[in-house]
């Protein structure tokens, strides 16, 4: 085989490895070192991570979307093109097109990908467009090394459908908007990359509550001089009168020269409140948000917030409106 031959063959691509198959994350989501369970779902339960996504999709969902046409005097504004309406206006008939935008915004910032079906009419014209959840779609590469997608979802079988419950999309039907991958064709989701940061949000906030549900005090060890038959009933009825927030404060009665002693690490000790305030930082740099439009306005004043929000428009927002 000559030279020519080499440079002339076509190359077949398998398709991309890094593929979202339906809802198996556990190479990504999954159990972090803090011992949490970190999904998609989990995450936006923390008010960092929400404020960052909604922050981010409401951003970029408010800024006006037109139609222009490149004149020789430089652009003109095509409100009579047929994509006019379905961007500016009404992408489908189920949603307008903030709440089209807002929802792939969140797409991106939770999955890492944002998928949009196109819907055409006979004459091949584009009359809607329609968002697909990304944990249900996977990306998939055929015999000709043309790329095409299988949606998961509940419904009956029709000729479309090449297995039970997934329809076959082309490459032409669906937009594709990967965020920060590693090939180029699939973007890797913020949240199952940051899941110990996530999960060093929540075992905080769970130790907190956990703190307030126990009277806002330590565990604590009661000593008997002698030897218990039954400690589990002694520890049980201990919890039953004096355990949570409205049995706080209560008097105990210790009996048969019983000692309570409190253990634990007191919530300064283990710098409870420092632990929280770092994590909304950690989070918001994970999604490039300054701290102080989550609600950190510590290290922020009247000068330095101003640069902050023209970065935030430079470099957060910008990089997303191009890839858009």
């Amino acid at each position: 085989m000559g030279l020519l031959d080499i440079l002339g063959r076509k190359r077949a691509r398998d398709k991309p490895q890094n593929s979202y198959e339906g809802q198996d994350f556990s190479y990504l989501f999954g159990r972090t070192t803090s011992g949490e369970n970190v999904d998609e779902f989990k995450a936006m339960q923390t008010t960092a991570v929400y404020a960052c996504v909604r922050i981010l999709a409401e951003a970029v969902a408010s800024l006006p979307v037109h139609v222009y046409e490149r004149t020789l005097t430089g652009k003109e504004k095509k409100v009579d093109h047929p994509l006019y309406f379905l961007l500016h206006d009404e992408p489908n008939p189920e949603m307008s097109s903030f709440v089209f935008r807002e929802t792939l915004m969140t797409h991106l910032l939770i999955w890492g990908n944002a998928y949009v079906q196109i819907i055409r009419d006979r004459s091949a014209q584009v009359i809607s467009l329609y968002p697909l959840l990304p944990d249900k779609m996977s990306v998939h590469r055929d015999d000709s090394g043309k790329l095409y997608y299988k949606y998961q979802r509940q419904t009956e079988e029709n000729p479309n459908f090449k297995e039970k419950g997934a329809v076959i999309l082309k490459q032409e039907d669906v937009l594709h908007i990967p965020g920060l991958g590693f090939d180029g064709l699939i973007g890797y989701s913020p949240i199952a990359l940051a899941k110990n940061a996530i999960g060093m949000t929540l075992a905080t906030e769970n130790y907190g509550a956990s703190f307030f549900k126990n009277g806002a005090n330590p565990g604590g060890v009661l000593e008997h001089p002698g030897i218990l038959k039954d400690p589990k009933r002694v520890r049980d009825s201990w919890n039953a009168v004096y355990n949570g927030v409205t049995n706080a404060h209560r008097v105990a009665v210790l009996e048969e020269g019983m000692k309570y002693t409190q253990v634990g690490i007191p919530p300064e000790e283990a710098q409870f409140l420092q632990t929280r305030k770092f994590q909304i930082n950690e989070i918001a740099r994970l999604y490039r948000v300054p701290p102080h439009m989550v609600g950190d306005l510590e290290k922020s004043s009247f000068s330095n917030i101003e640069q902050q929000s023209l970065e935030f428009v430079k470099y957060t927002l910008d990089p997303w409106v191009v890839r858009l």
